[in-house]
């Protein structure tokens, strides 16, 4: 096993593990019950995933499917839900109340850090930590919130790229899907940001399950590697027909517009249009969203009428070459004075072009 591709997988779901601990106890600090910590052992599943994975694949990934990033998600995804769904998420203290406790908390810091300078003890490093802790929990809920739904975006990023790519994946397809997931990311933070805060979407709850079940169901793309799979053709799916050549041809194409219309852009599309329609949530940014995610939708819809009509195209064109050389090879042969050489001329002049033009009567040598 290469050093560099164990160090690489490791290392990434040491990382993973590490924040989906941080949303754990942030779960805890909220709720006040310390129950919540047995959310922690879902990142069992992502050991046993990191321990079948070094054994059987040397620490190498899989062709269309990165069982890490899905575990991952399994092991952050409730506690993101939980902290959306706590009724003090959507409400932060004014400055006024936090200012006085942050400048406490921050003497305290720097207090404890010039205590710290004068005795270098294990005790002092110790308070120092517990002081930053309390510090980090004087933050604003929505600040933490939506620092954690930051930081779990950027961690599949990421990780996706520090995680060793398995054989069927080059690097430049590895490239390629890092940059859609840039792209996916950004909009599916603006989707949550933006309809859950939302003062009547607030008061909803079963609205709010269903922005979060969306956003959920969004995710499941990020472990997907097919979007960039591109699957050499065989030449015997062309006598199969349009069906086989079109999903074998197109198949990566096919995944995008999939992906799009099914789990992020159509699904989010009807999101904004049930808040606009339904709960008369209307804003600025809300309408060009939705405009947005109209447009995308309607770009894949037509992408995928063209990649259709070039595969009947292309099956139109053999089907017309078919048929000049059965009209080339059908023509009667008269028993003459010379026939091997009239047959060696024949074929010759019954060559197929390299461009397809019409059969006429002229492709063919006459009769003699």
């Amino acid at each position: 096993m290469e050093p560099l591709v164990l160090l690489n997988a490791l290392a990434t779901r040491l990382l993973f593990v590490l924040h989906s601990l941080v949303g754990v106890w942030r779960v805890t600090e909220v709720k006040k019950e310390p129950l919540y910590w047995l959310l922690a052992l879902l990142n069992l599943l992502l050991v046993l995933e990191t321990a079948l994975t070094l054994k059987f694949k040397r620490g190498r990934g899989y062709k269309w499917f990165s069982p890490a990033i899905f575990l991952y998600l399994i092991s952050i995804v409730p506690s993101l839900w939980l902290l959306e769904m706590h009724h003090e998420t959507q409400y932060c203290s004014s400055q006024s109340e936090g200012k006085p406790q942050n400048t406490s908390s921050r003497d305290d810091f720097n207090q404890t850090l010039l205590s710290g300078e004068q005795t270098n003890g294990g005790d002092d490093l110790i308070e120092t930590a517990k002081v930053f802790v309390n510090n980090l929990s004087t933050v604003c809920e929505k600040v933490w919130t939506l620092g954690l739904h930051q930081t779990f975006l950027l961690m599949l990023i990421i990780g996706r790229w520090l995680l060793p790519i398995g054989g069927g994946i080059t690097r430049d397809q590895l490239s390629q899907l890092l940059l859609m997931f840039v792209g996916t990311a950004a909009d599916l933070l603006e989707f949550t940001s933006e309809t859950l805060e939302e003062q009547n979407v607030r008061n909803s709850p079963e609205l709010v399950y269903a922005i979060l079940a969306v956003w959920t169901w969004s995710m499941l793309q990020f472990p997907l590697d097919l979007a960039v799979q591109h699957v050499v053709c065989p030449s015997s799916v062309l006598a199969r027909g349009f069906s086989s050549l079109f999903f074998c041809q197109y198949s990566s194409d096919l995944w995008n517009i999939g992906i799009s219309v099914f789990i992020q852009d159509g699904p989010f599309l009807v999101v904004r249009l049930i808040l606009m329609a339904y709960f008369k949530v209307i804003n600025q940014m809300l309408v060009f969203f939705a405009v947005k995610n109209f447009l995308i939708v309607a770009l894949q819809l037509y992408r995928l009428v063209v990649l259709a009509m070039a595969v009947r195209a292309s099956l139109q064109n053999q089907s017309e070459d078919r048929k000049r050389r059965d009209n080339c090879s059908g023509q009667p042969v008269e028993i003459g004075l010379l026939p091997r050489t009239w047959e060696n001329d024949s074929k010759e002049d019954c060559a197929i072009p390299l461009q397809p033009s019409p059969v006429t009567s002229d492709d063919c040598p006459p009769v003699p």
